[in-house]
């Protein structure tokens, strides 16, 4: 894993500490052999940013994914690239847009298992906004749309979607949504979800 302590004090001291979350999914072998492939170089984390633009977050949707499936923007820094820069290039790859991060929301430590094989995977989320671009994916072999959503599509339709699709992945990132969003909202940098929104614990086996 080549995001080293080092850069994560360095974002938290510019972003804050994030609330610390541990969860565990166990997967099919195809989904547990996808996240071996995206490991290179060691790779063990994603940058995932909730880009926030007057209270509608965007949302990117890849070729395999389901009708109504939807989540945030993720990638990964590059070896030797800077944290920040890293998530900047990504947020742009993946949305057409450019954006200044804002606040260090959630780091997830995540076991995906197989059997007894383990990765263990961190997910580094981070809020930001929307300072320019145009909302059009500019890495369209791994992107096919990106748009605004609002958070009660968050919360309902792309949410049922995600967990409907019978993918761990997916359903690794609508409760990991869930935990961000209700996050957000505490920071009043979205609308209030509600006592009846509030969300589910994440996995934990």
């Amino acid at each position: 894993m080549y995001i080293t302590g080092e850069m994560v004090r360095e974002v938290e001291q510019k972003y804050g500490k994030p609330d610390e979350l541990a969860c565990a999914y166990e997967m099919e072998e195809r989904e547990f052999d996808m996240v071996r492939r995206s490991q290179k170089h060691g790779r063990a984390h994603d940058v995932t940013l909730f880009i926030i633009d007057a209270a509608r977050i965007v949302v990117i949707r890849k070729p395999m994914y389901p009708p109504g499936a939807y989540r945030a923007p993720s990638g990964g820094i590059e070896p030797g690239e800077p944290f920040e820069k890293g998530a900047l290039r990504e947020a742009h790859e993946e949305t057409g847009l450019l954006v200044a991060l804002a606040e260090y929301i959630v780091r997830a430590r995540v076991k995906f298992t197989l059997g007894e094989a383990v990765i263990d995977w961190t997910s580094h989320v981070l809020a930001a906004r929307v300072v320019g671009g145009k909302l059009e994916p500019i890495d369209t072999h791994e992107i096919v749309e990106a748009r605004f959503a609002t958070v009660d599509e968050l919360t309902g339709s792309i949410r049922s979607a995600l967990l409907a699709s019978g993918s761990t992945g997916l359903r690794y990132r609508a409760e990991l949504s869930d935990q961000v969003l209700a996050r957000l909202a505490e920071r009043n940098l979205i609308p209030n979800l509600g006592s009846t929104n509030q969300p589910p614990p994440i996995a934990t086996s």
